[in-house]
């Protein structure tokens, strides 16, 4: 049963939290948790160092950062703003430091790079699909230069350290015939971008971290690989540059649903005399154990089913708004000017 036994998420957090549960110490993988008391966020990241790291979490060496923001999926416009300022400020370190390395290999080499960072943002996802169209969202709402640029000039943008972006929405295979992957390589063959940015719904474990959670990472990203549905990938390997990737969590599988349900289940029977010998027996099993005896029960009608929150409409919608934000903030060079004011006052 437990060879069998793989969580259905694309966090890496919940990764590395389902070998603290069952008290395994994964090497090569290193876990730092902050607190942002200012502004209610929970900020989790997990480094993987190396190969067997890699492999233990099934997720690729890099750097994963998560936001966890309970109130995301409010509607106050001033704390959504305040998310977006947070996490521009944290996608400008991982591009500031793609930035560095870029003009380190140009001087080098003896060919300064130019003014002027080129990122290509990919909205991956099925537009026609509401909890997948986060990424299609996100691409509708940015500010794109590179048109502008090309025409015009440098002086054609807001301000001189501004971004030169562009953007794809590439769709999904069903719609197009062709891998995600072969796309964005063609688009980058032809324009040339210095990083990739893309966008997409993620799957998560836990179904309170759906639509609360943000997840940045340096590894790239896996299509479908949280849902089962496996396509190729877009990583730094694949693409020949560096590739940032943005999640949000907007699925939960439904056996890890009935699961947690079963959890709390269990600690009832504790707090019942009549009942507490059952709950002794089903504590007894760990927790792979009882992924699989849920999803057993539930076949073959239930397994392999995705479940989404009843609001997801309006919630993609306010989501894909704040991300956009971020990245506005982000190209335009005024990500962390919200933190310099605040240290200078």
């Amino acid at each position: 049963m437990v060879e069998k036994y793989t969580i259905r998420t694309d966090l890496a957090m919940e990764q590395k939290e389902r070998f603290e549960s069952d008290h395994v110490e994964v090497s090569g993988v290193v876990l730092e948790e902050e607190y942002d008391e200012e502004r209610e966020i929970k900020i989790t990241t997990v480094r993987i160092e190396t190969e067997n790291g890699a492999k233990m979490m099934g997720k690729p060496v890099g750097t994963y950062l998560t936001l966890e923001v309970p109130d995301m999926a409010s509607a106050d416009d001033g704390y959504h703003r305040e998310i977006s300022e947070t996490l521009a400020g944290f996608l400008e370190k991982y591009v500031e430091n793609e930035e560095s390395k870029n003009r380190n290999a140009g001087n080098e080499n003896g060919h300064p790079k130019k003014k002027g960072y080129s990122i290509l943002t990919v909205g991956l996802g099925n537009r026609e699909v509401t909890p997948d169209a986060l990424g299609p969202y996100v691409v509708d709402q940015l500010h794109i230069t590179r048109h502008m640029v090309q025409e015009y000039g440098r002086y054609a943008v807001e301000k001189e350290e501004s971004r030169i972006v562009s953007a794809v929405v590439p769709g999904v295979m069903a719609q197009t015939g062709m891998e995600t992957a072969e796309i964005v390589q063609g688009i980058v063959k032809e324009t040339k971008p210095d990083m990739i940015l893309v966008i997409d719904a993620l799957a998560a474990r836990s179904s309170k971290r759906l639509n609360r959670t943000i997840q940045i990472s340096d590894a790239g990203i896996h299509p479908g690989a949280g849902v089962g549905n496996h396509r190729s990938v877009i990583t730094k390997e694949t693409m020949g540059i560096p590739v940032i990737a943005i999640g949000v969590p907007t699925v939960v599988d439904a056996a890890t649903i009935v699961n947690d349900t079963m959890e709390n289940f269990i600690a009832a029977l504790e707090t019942s005399e009549t009942l507490k010998g059952v709950g002794v027996v089903l504590q007894g099993y760990n927790s792979a154990e009882k992924y699989e005896l849920v999803k057993e029960l539930i076949a073959p009608h239930l397994n392999g089913m995705f479940v989404t929150p009843k609001d997801i409409d309006e919630t993609i919608r306010r989501i894909s708004y704040t991300i956009s934000e971020a990245l506005n903030l982000l190209f335009s060079g005024k990500a962390g000017e919200s933190e310099k004011t605040e240290e200078t006052a």
